[in-house]
């Protein structure tokens, strides 16, 4: 057996031909690692109350969740059921509430309702009570107000209007 001794020549093309390699090899590595962290933020995490391994259903991953809004009269509260009935233009919505917001409006209120339906059911995100328009309000006072004792006194004099400085 005999060794042979490389010429500086050859030295030179298989010193590149490692680099090459290792140039190869390094690119490979770091576009590997990229697709597996686009993968990785693409998977949805399951839920807590899923097992694991579980599968996830197709209408889940398709579905956006959209929130709607209501805006009518309350018509019903049940707080056994914790929903509220809100009768809007295009009908009754039954919207499920927590206590907070069911504690928020009582039957007769005019309420904004903002929900999004889960599993066939409408939840709400918010209920709030929708401002009463002045006409409105006189409308709905059934009995008369009270005569007051003495009218209100004129203002004394006008106030002098503010001067402007510049």
């Amino acid at each position: 057996m005999s060794v042979r001794i490389l010429k500086w020549k050859e030295v030179g093309r298989v010193k590149r031909a490692i680099a090459i390699l290792l140039a190869v090899f390094f690119v490979v590595a770091i576009a590997s690692l990229s697709f597996a962290a686009e993968e990785k933020k693409a998977a949805p995490a399951p839920a807590a109350t899923e097992k694991p391994g579980a599968p996830v259903k197709a209408e889940e991953k398709a579905t956006p969740v959209k929130v709607k809004m209501v805006t009518g009269e309350v018509t019903a509260v049940d707080a056994k059921a914790k929903t509220i009935t809100v009768k809007g233009k295009k009908g009754d919505v039954v919207v499920s509430v927590d206590d907070k917001m069911m504690a928020a409006v009582k039957v007769g209120d005019k309420a904004v309702v903002k929900y999004v339906e889960s599993e066939g059911k409408n939840v709400a995100k918010s209920v709030k009570k929708a401002e009463v328009k002045a006409g409105e309000a006189k409308e709905k006072k059934a009995e008369p107000a009270a005569p007051a004792e003495k009218p209100a006194a004129p203002a004394e004099k006008p106030a002098k209007p503010a001067e402007k400085k510049y």
